[in-house]
């Protein structure tokens, strides 16, 4: 195959079959037409090339046009064709008819194709296709009666109005051979026959040009063939926009750093394998690979070095690639394998199983050796899309879920996708419920085991007008994959304060939980925003608490370590929930400063009948109390629970025991009947 511009492996045709048939093809026609103009000039006693003035004219132009090609042209004019070599051959086509012109394009191809001895097969068949595209001029020209030799030549003194459609379907009939041999026997710009109307209107314009100037030359060959050397200054500048036209082709669909396909060359060539797959009754897949914490690369090593692992990562993809699949970059640290052809999704998932074992080899990179972790995402036509967009963005949906669940590869699965869509329609009903008010907060107290109240956990709740009443876990999932989880989190934090700067005017000081995602803390500027808004409502900071998650410091561990620093700078108080559910957790729990854990129910719910699960709680609660921490036991419903955590040495405990979640009204009465058992705020937030 041949190479792109710059040395670059161009994508595979989706013609390569054609192709086989059309290159041992051309030569052979070309050659056979060639023989028979050769015989039937000597036969009847003419000269093969004139020894004219212009003659020689010609051949000092063309020699000028091969030291450019050979100079300058490199691989270019090998994809691409010359306009240059064309404009001489249509000039003398019209001066001196068929057989002159195909020996200069001969002596243009012959001579480039010595200089560069790898190309000497290309430069056989560019020959060939140019021998049939000046045959396919001549026999335009000869239908309106013009058989211009070498003996008798068409004078342009002899041209009428009628010569100007002459010339125009004479040049119309090279370039339509010569451009549609050129793309169906190598490669068409991107590899795709979809994408080449692009580059066809581009060298449009190199074709009005070429039409323009072949018959300038031929005026100046007929009355001054002296000044024909000069006509090489506007041939190379024809050249040369010829191949920019080319080359902006390539770049729109060649990803510059890894010379991979980029993203619109994936989505063509996909749609191209799911119509083959669709006629054959076969399934394509597509994989979606993203590399985990690609950023501390560029943060620590700097974006050079970035460059340098994203050039191993797209060469180890490509050596780990099955038999007919293609892979492309769609950028930063995303890449996409196509499988046009496979089994099942399962085979699919041990294609992108082997292709992850590879990236996993640690690499060598600046002297440090680098071990780089990826997650894939895997959805295969047509069980999860009948379309291309589609099947890249459920992959994208796949990928998304093996990296929150640390798995290394997903296949896509409906239920984890937020954009299906009765999942768009409740997002959208979502939306409209924040703007309008309709979404409400429950308050669910935290009691210690003296009877006091530590606090209230705002918890969100959403009765839909149709639906009923939404789970949170489902309507929040839709906002944490949907891009609405900020503003839900605005929400929630301004309805809760609102509501404790009441329950403080009402003599009621009692601190309030609001939990807050991975996404929000990533935001910068949110301490500053959480602090404004304190402000704003007129409530301490001490009376607000925010309960995160071990996953903040997954993605994103400095930016998550400044907001948190931030926070806690303002007083704010935050809460560690979910503890032992998530990665590493001994290692966070250094990291994070959180004042307050919480055990997750999953632990708590069997903590009397599972001695595994009540030694987790145990060793929770000591680590927690070393390091200075309060602990909160969450999901306790039964008195037995509720003894074993107090003889544990748990600080707090919240569930249906203590009471549920409720609004604000019966949250308010709860709190009146137990008022003395209120308590207090420290003396230096209250």
């Amino acid at each position: 195959m041949q190479s792109a511009p710059g040395g670059r492996r161009p994508p595979p045709r989706d013609h390569a079959w054609l192709s086989r048939y059309i290159r041992p093809a051309v030569p052979a026609a070309a050659g056979i037409a060639l023989l028979i103009g050769v015989v039937r000039l000597l036969a009847g006693g003419h000269a093969l090339f004139p020894a004219d003035r212009p003659g020689w004219g010609f051949a000092v132009l063309t020699t000028l046009i091969v030291a450019h090609l050979v100079a300058w042209g490199r691989d270019r004019w090998w994809s691409g064709g010359s306009g240059s070599g064309a404009a001489l051959a249509l000039a003398m086509l019209l001066l001196y008819g068929w057989v002159p012109a195909v020996l200069v394009s001969l002596a243009v191809v012959t001579l480039v194709g010595a200089a560069r001895r790898e190309r000497r097969r290309e430069a056989v068949l560019h020959g060939a296709i140019d021998v049939l595209g000046i045959g396919a001029a001549a026999l335009t020209l000869a239908a309106w009666g013009n058989r211009p030799s070498i003996e008798n030549r068409w004078e342009p003194a002899a041209w009428e109005p009628t010569t100007v459609p002459q010339l125009l379907l004479g040049a119309a009939a090279y370039l339509l051979i010569t451009r549609t041999l050129l793309w169906l026997s190598s490669d068409p710009p991107g590899g795709l026959s979809s994408l080449a109307t692009g580059v066809l209107v581009r060298q449009a314009l190199v074709a009005t040009a070429l039409l323009c100037i072949v018959p300038l030359i031929v005026v100046v060959a007929a009355h001054k063939p002296l000044l024909l050397p000069l006509f090489a200054v506007p041939l190379i500048a024809l050249d040369s926009t010829f191949w920019m036209a080319r080359d902006r082709a390539e770049d729109q669909l060649i990803d510059p750093l890894t010379g991979l396909p980029n993203r619109q060359w994936l989505l063509e060539r996909t749609r191209v394998a799911l119509e083959d797959a669709d006629r054959a009754g076969e399934r394509s897949a597509l994989i979606l690979i993203d590399l985990d914490s690609f950023r501390s690369v560029n943060d620590t090593l700097g974006h050079l070095t970035g460059d340098r692992l994203l050039l191993q990562i797209a060469d180890r993809i490509r050596r780990e690639l099955p038999e007919e699949a293609e892979v492309a970059r769609l950028g930063g640290d995303e890449f996409a394998v196509l499988l046009p052809r496979v089994d099942s999704a399962t085979s699919a998932q041990c294609v992108a199983r082997a292709i992850l074992g590879s990236l996993s080899a640690p690499l060598e990179l600046d002297g440090l050796t680098l071990v780089v972790e990826a997650s894939a995402g895997v959805a295969v036509f047509p069980e999860h899309a009948p379309e291309a967009e589609g099947l890249l963005r459920r992959a994208d949906v796949a990928m998304y879920g093996a990296k929150s669940d640390r798995s290394g590869v997903e296949v896509y699965d409906a239920s984890r996708d937020g954009n299906t869509p009765d999942r768009l329609a409740l997002l959208g009903d979502l939306r409209r419920a924040l703007d309008d008010g309709e979404v409400e907060l429950h308050y669910q107290p935290k009691v210690r085991f003296d009877g006091e109240v530590a606090g209230l956990e705002a918890l969100v709740r959403w009765q839909h007008p149709d639906r009923g009443r939404v789970p949170p876990d489902e309507f929040i999932a839709i906002a944490e994959t949907s891009g609405l989880m900020p503003r839900l989190t605005e929400y929630v934090l301004e309805t809760a304060l609102c509501q404790v700067a009441r329950w403080r005017a009402a003599d009621l000081t009692v601190p309030v939980a609001v939990n807050v995602s991975p996404r929000d803390v990533y935001t910068p500027g949110f301490a500053g925003a959480v602090a404004a808004r304190l402000a704003r409502h007129g409530v301490p900071a001490g009376s607000l608490q925010l309960e995160i998650t071990e996953h903040v410091m997954l993605e994103d561990p400095q930016q998550a370590a400044d907001t948190l620093a931030g926070l806690t700078g303002h007083g704010v108080r935050m809460s560690l929930d979910d503890f032992g559910t998530g990665y590493s957790s001994l290692v966070h729990l250094r990291r994070l400063p959180v004042s307050e854990l919480k055990i997750d129910r999953s632990f708590v719910a069997r903590l009397t009948v599972d001695s595994e699960d009540a030694e987790i709680v145990r060793c929770t609660v000591e680590l927690a109390h070393s390091l200075g921490l309060v602990v909160v036991a969450e999901g306790v419903e039964d008195d037995e629970t509720w003894e074993r955590l107090r003889d544990l040495g748990c600080d707090a405990v919240q569930g249906w025991l203590v009471a549920p979640a409720m609004p604000p009204a019966e949250t308010t009465a709860w709190l009146r009947a137990r008022e003395t058992g209120v308590a207090a705020l420290p003396a230096s937030t209250a």
